[in-house]
């Protein structure tokens, strides 16, 4: 099966939340309510590195997918 890059997702147990999850490497789910990131992937001290300077890009493709989504529905 393909997955689509990222996913729209909510759960009523939070109902002002809105979960972004990424379904490629490396994978996680950011809450765009207060921008928590959950990674799915063990990284190393090297990788944890790189992914502090990558981790803003990765909140604003997901914020970008959000408003894309949001805007489809508004049409």
């Amino acid at each position: 099966m393909e997955l689509p890059k990222f996913i729209l997702g909510d759960n009523t147990d939070y109902p002002d939340a809105i979960f972004i999850i990424h379904t490629e490497f490396p994978r996680f789910i950011i809450n765009l309510e207060n921008d928590e990131v959950e990674w799915f992937e063990e990284f190393d001290q090297h990788d944890e590195k790189e992914l502090a300077t990558e981790t803003e890009n990765y909140i604003r493709l997901a914020t970008e997918f959000y408003d894309r989504e949001v805007s489809r529905y508004e049409d």
